[in-house]
C-alpha cells in the first residue's frame, strides 16, 4: 500500500497524527484501524501483527510534516 495514494481519503485526525509523528515506522493499532476504516487498505504486517510503513511511506510523511511546519511559520 502507498500512503501517498491514500492520503486524501484519510480522516483529518489521522493525517494530523501522521504529520505529528513523522519518525514512526510501526503504526499504532488504532491508527492502522482508522486507515483501514477510511480506505479499506491494510499495511504489511510483521510477525507480531504490527503494521509497518514502507521507506517510501516514511519519506512521504516526512515531506508532509515539513510542508505542514513550513505553513505554520
Amino acid at each position: 500500500m502507498d500512503i501517498k495514494q491514500l492520503w486524501d481519503r484519510l480522516e483529518p485526525e489521522t493525517r494530523h497524527w501522521l504529520v505529528d509523528n513523522p519518525g514512526c515506522r510501526i503504526l499504532p493499532r488504532t491508527i492502522a484501524a482508522e486507515i483501514k476504516k477510511a480506505t479499506g487498505a491494510e499495511f504489511e504486517q510483521d510477525r507480531h501483527g504490527e503494521s509497518i510503513l514502507s521507506p517510501s511511506d516514511c519519506d512521504f510523511i516526512r515531506r508532509a510534516a515539513e510542508l505542514h511546519d513550513a505553513r505554520r511559520r
